[in-house]
């Protein structure tokens, strides 16, 4: 009897070319949450020293969302990101530009679009700004 062939072994980000692991290879689930909750903590920080209250938490969200977008934009992460070793880049080697993060912190900010996810672990805030959250 012949023998089985061996399992192929996938990992998210192999469709991409990226490794399975180390620098390159797709952010894992505990480090962005760990981001995303330095990111909120930060946000809720400066509305309560700055504005004191926040009844409906829309200045907190709003904080949130700009300083995603000029962190993405200047240095490939959020102030999180870059905390828990990731960065974001775009899908296609180049510059990430302006509409990337735009587009991608405007899609996480409703929530939804960052908890449906794809094999490679790319929610659609990610899809479609056509970037890729990887360790540093």
């Amino acid at each position: 009897m012949p023998a089985a062939a061996p399992a192929s072994i996938d990992w998210p980000g192999k469709r991409l070319g990226l490794p399975a692991a180390g620098r390159r290879s797709i952010g894992r689930l505990g480090r962005r949450i760990a981001g995303i909750a330095i990111d909120w903590a930060l946000s809720l920080l400066i509305t309560y020293g700055f504005f004191h209250r926040d009844p409906d938490g829309f200045i907190a969200l709003g904080i949130f969302v700009a300083t995603q977008i000029v962190f993405l934009w200047v240095a490939n992460g959020s102030i999180g990101h870059l905390i828990v070793g990731l960065r974001v880049v775009p899908l296609n080697p180049g510059y990430l530009g302006l509409w990337r993060p735009v587009v991608r912190t405007l899609l996480l900010a409703i929530v939804i679009p960052v908890v449906i996810y794809d094999r490679d672990q790319r929610g659609i805030h990610d899809r479609w700004a056509g970037t890729i959250l990887v360790r540093r």
